[in-house]
């Protein structure tokens, strides 16, 4: 396993719902009902329909990580966050992500002053927000992954930086850019 930090915090956000602690089976996406991918049906041997998803669905924001942010960094965010021991099965994660913890609450690899990784590249596993690891801590669907990692931030920044901050606006301002 190849130790990284990006995502340290953000499973301890608020917004994971509770209900996710009871993990759901993978799916394999339908490549017919992946957004932006049209449907395509034959109703006879040379006929095809497209039926694309315009205007079908609201526009959701796109995950991205912002930078000089590193809110998912402080790791004691206070009660209202999940606890390491409620989000990971496995012990040993438990013990990876306290020892982690600085005495501050924030990731002993999190630079403050230049608000970047010193392990980045090697970060744990749950330091990255990716699809596959919100469906494996926490049973979110790939499709929902968007929606659901957006909210895991938006509450993270708000609790370490404020409501009214600057990295706030600059993660809305990025996640709405994209869509």
């Amino acid at each position: 396993m190849s130790l990284s930090l990006a995502m340290v915090v953000l499973p301890r956000v608020a917004t994971v719902p509770t209900a996710a602690k009871a993990k759901q089976p993978r799916q394999r996406p339908n490549p017919k009902t992946q957004i932006g991918k049209p449907n395509i049906t034959t109703s006879g041997p040379t006929v095809k329909k497209i039926t694309s998803g315009f205007n079908s669905r609201n526009k959701e924001p796109t995950w991205q990580c912002v930078k000089n942010c590193g809110a998912c960094c402080k790791l004691e965010k206070g009660p209202n966050f999940p606890s390491p021991e409620e989000i990971f099965d496995d012990p040993s994660d438990v013990e990876l992500f306290n020892s982690l913890v600085g005495s501050d609450g924030w990731c002993i690899h999190f630079d403050k002053s230049t608000r970047k990784c010193s392990i980045y590249a090697d970060r744990p596993y749950f330091c990255r927000v990716e699809p596959d690891i919100f469906e494996t801590l926490y049973g979110i669907e790939k499709k929902k992954f968007n929606k659901e990692a957006c909210s895991c931030c938006i509450d993270t920044i708000k609790a370490v930086y404020g409501s009214s901050s600057k990295e706030l606006e600059n993660f809305n301002a990025a996640i709405w850019s994209s869509t």
